[in-house]
């Protein structure tokens, strides 16, 4: 999509991600926008301003008493101009400054005379995003409407794999261009998702699990709230961040739990999508004291409530939306589904294959209507969610 006119701010903070915002401010300035950056005194460490400078065209901003500008006050220039701000990478530190309303270097004042959308590409620690004092900070900016870019996951400059690494620059750009030009194909309409997995109890202490992150289900209830839809989310045990003031959440633990809450909120629904993965069976016998250790032990399993199946017998014109994890012949089996079910779409994925298993930030699926099937190349979650969704548009 051509970007000519628009005005990108992008900001630059201080951690070894500011080597990737090289490739996003050279991919929107070939698209045709604006590109002004603005750097914090760390960010300049890592790259110059003259690099960003050469990429975007126009003079990299550092310092807030430089005199080499025009007459306007610049930092409230430059806020004005903006059509979109991102902040890329954006460390843990200028998070906090913008959660507390600290406005002490260039950058940190810019944003907070912002009055357009504000985007932040989180790039920090493992254990740093997990921190009670990030996520407080995360949860007041998105209550101010400030977005984020999920992080993604792999090896941290630190030495430690886990999340915490900048999203790609093709990603950010993306969220940049829905700013620029915001999807509102689905105000007015109520998406039902459920996210996570589900806990089946052996005694007060065991229970029975699956491998459920719930980040496919949370990308797809953040696309969907970005597309305008009013999204309740049915959420069991997840390690994916579905903290988005914009969701309605209800936490479920046992798939008990979370067959009733679907149920109650089914009539609200206009579309509801199922991307939990409950636990299919449970003990028939839950022990209400700590099972010993020490002799063996057998299991008498049950199976659990069926959510889809009920949803398919109650769902009427609505639509539901089932995803069939298998490790082979996930195609064959997701078909057979969709008819069980009464399902109006699966979405298939083989969690055998690479980026595709559960807890990954990227999947391969094949998405399978009554009347098509359509089969996906390795993408991150996210952009499965808008695919999924615009295919859900295509079915009414």
């Amino acid at each position: 999509m051509d970007l000519k006119g628009k005005c990108v701010l992008v900001g630059v903070t201080g951690g070894i991600a500011v080597y990737k915002v090289c490739t996003l401010v050279s991919s929107l300035k070939k698209r045709g926008a604006d590109v002004r950056v603005a750097m914090t005194k760390n960010a300049t460490e890592f790259v110059s301003p003259l690099t960003f400078e050469t990429l975007s065209g126009n003079r990299t901003v550092v310092d807030t008493f430089d005199r080499d500008h025009e007459w306007e006050v610049e930092h409230i220039s430059l806020a004005k101009r903006a059509d979109v701000c991102v902040i890329a990478p954006c460390t843990a530190d200028f998070a906090g400054k913008l959660a507390c309303g600290i406005a002490d270097d260039f950058l940190s004042t810019t944003v907070m005379a912002c009055t357009c959308p504000v985007l932040l590409a989180p790039a920090m620690n493992t254990n740093m995003l997990a921190s009670a004092a990030y996520r407080a900070n995360k949860k007041i900016l998105e209550e101010r409407g400030v977005r984020f870019v999920p992080t993604g996951s792999g090896l941290l400059a630190c030495g430690d794999n886990g999340d915490g690494r900048m999203a790609e620059p093709d990603v950010i750009e993306r969220y940049v261009v829905d700013l620029l030009y915001p999807r509102r194909d689905l105000a007015g309409k109520t998406v039902l998702v459920t996210a996570g997995g589900t806990r089946e109890p052996i005694d007060p202490v065991r229970y029975i699990c699956n491998r459920s992150s719930g980040k496919m289900g949370a990308a797809i209830a953040k696309a969907a709230a970005d597309r305008g839809a009013d999204v309740i989310v049915v959420c069991g045990s997840v390690t994916a961040d579905l903290s988005d003031s914009r969701f309605e959440r209800h936490d479920v633990v046992t798939t008990k739990d979370m067959y009733d809450a679907v149920m109650k909120e089914l009539p609200r629904a206009d579309v509801i999508i199922k991307a939990a993965a409950p636990c299919d069976f449970r003990p028939k016998r839950s022990a209400d004291k700590k099972i010993k250790a020490g002799s063996d032990l057998t299991l008498e399993l049950e199976r659990t409530e069926d959510i889809a199946a009920a949803v398919g017998r109650a769902k009427g014109e609505k639509i539901l939306v089932i995803f069939a994890a298998e490790t082979g012949n996930a195609e064959s089996y997701a078909k057979d589904k969709l008819k069980k079910k009464n399902a109006d779409m699966v979405v298939a994925n083989d969690v055998s294959l690479a980026g595709a298993g559960f807890g990954t930030d990227t999947n391969i699926a094949t998405i399978i209507t009554r009347d098509k099937t359509e089969e996906l190349p390795l993408m991150t979650k996210r952009e499965l969610a808008d695919i999924i969704l615009d295919r859900i548009a295509e079915i009414k």
